[in-house]
């Protein structure tokens, strides 16, 4: 496993706090994670950001960087499609 790959949380249709938790525990171990969603699930790494800079405030999280953009996939009938996607940085802030 890349060390991109540990430090990026993918988000999907899991319990909110789950992947809240998921970020946090990352965050003790890299000063930085990525959380990616793509679609339905953009609204749900939003809110996951938003938990972690808010609530944790005095622990020191903030958000970094965003990044959007769009993912060309195939559906089920067969037709090429753009999924919208979404990339936020959440890093500690430095002490």
């Amino acid at each position: 496993m890349s060390n991109e790959e540990r430090d990026t949380i993918f988000i999907g249709k899991k319990p909110l706090m789950a992947y809240v938790t998921s970020t946090l525990i990352q965050l003790t171990n890299v000063p930085t994670v990525n959380i990616k969603a793509r679609g339905m699930s953009i609204g749900r790494a939003v809110d996951v950001a938003q938990i972690i800079s808010r609530k944790t405030e005095n622990a020191g999280y903030s958000i970094g960087d965003i990044r959007i953009g769009s993912e060309s996939l195939e559906s089920n009938d067969g037709k090429a499609r753009n999924v919208s996607t979404i990339e936020i940085e959440v890093k500690k802030n430095a002490e």
